[in-house]
C-alpha cells in the first residue's frame, strides 16, 4: 500500500491530516557488532554530513574572528603619598610601615577613668628606663634607680577602698599587684611626665647638677624605643585626644583617605569610608572626584610591556573539540536560577556560551601603587592590530556603560594595590563586645564578652563582672532585714549582668522619624549606682562627660561584634610592626536579657 501524495504540505501540517510526519534533531550511529573501537573513531566518509553538522550547531551563523597572538599595554603606576583620617588634617603617608598599621592603630589604654590598667606595658617602660639608668656607673653610685622606683611606684591596692575594687576583685590581678608593689617602677608615669607635662627625668631626683644633663639626655631614647615598640596614633592634641586614629565610634568602622598622583596630572583621592578592619584590599576604596589632600607629586610616566595572551580556563568549561569528554566534577546543568536571578544567569551565560571568548595576560605592577592601564594594543592571527581602551571610557558615557574591577564610575580610576602586608598575626582579643537586639526589652545591649584586666590580659566578661560584683558586696554587705518580714516583696526590675550595657533608642535631633542608639546604664545590685562599662569600645566619651551614640542601622538583627587585639607583622625591610586595632564582624543573632519590670518576689527570691 502506497502513501497518498501530499499536495498541500503546509495545509496538511496545519490541519494535522497526516500525523505520520516525523522530525529528527539527533543522528546517532548504531554499531552492528559488540566491538566499539570503530564506532568510537567516528569515521566520516560524507563531506555533506560534516556541513549539515556545522549547520546544526550554528557554526555558519558565527563571525570570522582571529585569536590574539600578542598584546602590548601601557600602564602608569604611582605611589600613595598622603593620608587623612576622617575629620582630621592631611599628613604624609609613612613608607616604613604597612597601610593597615596607619589605618587601624588606636591609642593604648593605660587607664579606664581613674582605674589604672595595662601594667604589663607600664612595667616594660619602667624596666627599659631602669636599664638605661643602670648602665651609667655614676647613676648607680647615687642610687638613681632606687629613686625612680620611689618616685614612680606601683602602689599596693587597698582591699577596703572602693576605688581599688577592680585591682582586688580578680585573683590574678591582686596577686600581680602584691608582687610588684614597692619593687617595680611605673614607667608610664614617667612617660606622661616627659610628654604630656613637658618635664625632665631629673625632676625630683637627688643628683649633682653636672650629671643632671646626662640623665635628661636619656629621655629621647625611652620615647623613641616605645614608639618603635608599638605603633600608636600621632598628632594628639586637646581637640583630637586620640590623635590621627581613623575609628568612627558612631559607625563602628574605620574611615580614611589616601591620595596618589593621577595619570593625567593632579591628584587622585581614594577614600575607604567603611573599612571594618582586618584585610585591607582594593575593594575597600572608591574615588573621590575633585578631592585633594595637598599632594604635589609629578605626573607618572606610562610604561609599555609586550605579553602573550592565554585563554581563560576553569573547571567545567565546555571543551572546543566535539568528541572530547568533559570534566564531570562541575555540573552547570544542575544550577537552576530564578528568572530574577540576573547575576546567576549572567554567570551561566559566560560559562556555557562565551567561555572561549576570554583571554588573560600577565600585568606585573609594584606593590603599594595605584596602577592605571591607558590602553591595550592587540595583534591577532590575521595580523590585524586593534587599540582597546578600558571599559567605561568610550564615547558613550551614559548610565548604560559597564565596567568592573574599578574604583569609580569613570573607568579611569585604575586599581590600587594597597601598601600592606599579606599576613598579619592577630593576638587574643583584649576586648570583645557583641551588640545585640533584645526584642522583649526593646533595647540594644553591648555585651562585654571579653574585658581587659589591669595586668594587661583579657578575661571573660561574665566572670570578671561576677568577681567585681562579689568584691563590692564584701565592701557593702546587705543590712539585715527588720522583723517581721512580709512573704512577698516588690522589685522595680529584675537584675541584669553588669557586663550588659544598654543602648536605648532616641530621636535624631531635628528629625522626628530617624532613630539613633544612646548609651545608658543599669543600676548596680549593691548600691544602685550606675554600672560603668569596662571596655574602651563602650566607654567612648564617658570619661569626658560626653554621651555616646551609635547609628541604629549599624546593629542589625544578626548583631555586630567588635574586637580589639594586638597585631604583629613584618615590613619589607624585615622590621617588626605591632599595633592595637579594632575589627568589626557579623554577630550571631538576637539575645534576651530577661529584663522585666514590676515584680513581686517571694521569700525564695523568685519573681512572680
Amino acid at each position: 500500500m502506497t502513501e497518498p501524495r501530499i499536495v498541500d504540505l503546509a495545509g496538511a501540517l496545519q490541519g494535522r491530516a497526516h500525523p505520520a510526519v516525523g522530525v529528527w534533531n539527533r543522528l546517532e550511529g548504531r554499531p552492528r557488532t559488540t566491538d566499539f573501537d570503530r564506532a568510537l573513531r567516528a569515521e566520516v566518509r560524507d563531506a555533506l554530513w560534516l556541513l549539515t553538522r556545522q549547520w546544526q550547531l550554528g557554526e555558519f551563523q558565527g563571525t570570522d574572528a582571529g585569536s590574539p597572538v600578542t598584546a602590548r599595554y601601557a600602564v602608569t603606576t604611582s605611589t600613595p603619598s598622603r593620608f587623612r583620617p576622617e575629620g582630621g588634617p592631611p599628613e604624609p603617608l609613612p613608607a616604613d610601615r604597612p597601610l593597615e598599621t596607619v589605618a587601624e592603630r588606636r591609642p593604648l589604654p593605660f587607664a579606664l577613668g581613674a582605674e589604672l590598667i595595662s601594667f604589663d606595658l607600664r612595667l616594660a617602660l619602667g624596666r627599659r628606663w631602669l636599664k638605661l639608668v643602670s648602665d651609667v656607673p655614676v647613676f648607680r653610685a647615687h642610687d638613681v634607680p632606687e629613686q625612680f622606683i620611689a618616685r614612680y611606684p606601683v602602689a599596693l591596692p587597698d582591699p577596703t577602698d572602693e576605688a581599688d575594687s577592680a585591682l582586688v576583685a580578680h585573683p590574678e590581678v591582686w596577686a600581680t599587684m602584691q608582687a610588684l608593689a614597692g619593687r617595680s617602677m611605673d614607667g608610664h608615669l614617667l612617660l606622661q611626665h616627659l610628654t604630656a607635662e613637658g618635664g625632665l627625668p631629673s625632676d625630683g631626683i637627688d643628683l649633682p647638677r653636672p650629671h643632671r644633663a646626662t640623665l635628661d639626655a636619656l629621655a629621647p631614647r625611652l620615647t623613641v624605643w616605645f614608639d618603635q615598640l608599638i605603633d600608636h596614633p600621632t598628632g594628639v592634641s586637646p581637640e583630637r585626644p586620640d590623635g590621627d586614629t581613623t575609628w568612627n565610634a558612631r559607625r563602628l568602622e574605620h574611615s580614611f583617605a589616601v591620595s596618589a598622583p593621577a595619570p593625567e596630572g593632579g591628584e587622585q583621592v581614594l577614600t575607604a569610608a567603611e573599612y571594618p578592619g582586618g584585610s585591607l584590599d582594593w575593594y575597600a576604596f572608591s574615588t573621590t572626584p575633585g578631592g585633594s589632600l595637598g599632594g604635589a607629586d609629578p605626573t607618572p610616566t606610562p610604561v609599555g610591556r609586550t605579553v602573550f595572551p592565554s585563554p581563560v580556563t576553569f573547571a567545567g568549561m565546555p571543551l572546543p573539540r566535539w568528541w572530547a569528554v568533559e570534566d564531570g566534577n562541575t555540573n552547570f546543568a544542575a544550577v537552576t536560577p530564578d528568572s530574577t536571578d540576573l547575576a546567576r544567569l549572567i554567570f551561566l551565560e559566560f560559562a556555557l556560551v562565551f567561555s572561549n571568548d576570554w583571554y588573560q595576560l600577565p600585568c606585573d605592577v609594584p606593590a603599594g601603587t595605584l596602577a592605571t592601564v591607558q590602553g591595550l594594543a592587540v595583534t591577532d592571527v590575521f595580523g590585524q592590530r586593534r587599540w582597546i581602551t578600558p571599559a567605561g571610557t568610550g564615547e558613550q558615557q551614559d548610565w548604560q556603560h559597564w565596567s568592573m574591577f574599578t574604583l569609580g564610575t569613570d573607568g579611569k580610576s585604575g586599581l590600587l594595590l594597597p601598601p600592606g602586608t599579606p599576613k598579619v598575626a592577630t593576638g587574643p582579643p583584649l576586648e570583645d563586645v557583641a551588640l545585640v537586639r533584645d526584642e522583649n526589652a526593646n533595647l540594644v545591649w553591648a555585651i562585654e564578652q571579653t574585658v581587659q584586666l589591669a595586668n594587661g590580659g583579657g578575661r571573660n566578661g561574665d566572670e570578671a563582672a561576677a568577681e567585681h560584683l562579689a568584691q563590692r558586696r564584701r565592701l557593702h554587705p546587705p543590712s539585715p532585714a527588720d522583723d517581721p518580714r512580709a512573704d512577698v516583696a516588690y522589685r522595680i526590675a529584675s537584675p541584669v549582668p553588669e557586663n550588659w550595657i544598654p543602648f536605648i533608642p532616641v530621636h535624631v535631633p531635628g528629625d522626628s522619624r530617624s532613630v539613633q542608639l544612646q548609651r545608658a546604664s543599669m543600676p548596680s545590685e549593691v548600691d544602685g549606682t550606675p554600672v560603668r562599662p569596662r571596655t574602651a569600645l563602650v566607654r567612648e566619651g564617658l570619661d569626658a562627660g560626653r554621651p555616646y551614640f551609635i547609628n541604629e542601622e549599624e546593629v542589625a538583627r544578626t548583631g555586630t561584634r567588635v574586637t580589639v587585639a594586638f597585631n604583629r607583622t613584618r615590613w619589607r625591610d624585615g622590621r617588626v610592626v605591632v599595633w592595637l586595632s579594632a575589627h568589626r564582624s557579623t554577630g550571631h543573632g538576637e539575645r534576651s536579657s530577661g529584663l522585666a519590670f514590676d515584680l513581686l518576689t517571694s521569700a525564695g527570691g523568685r519573681g512572680n
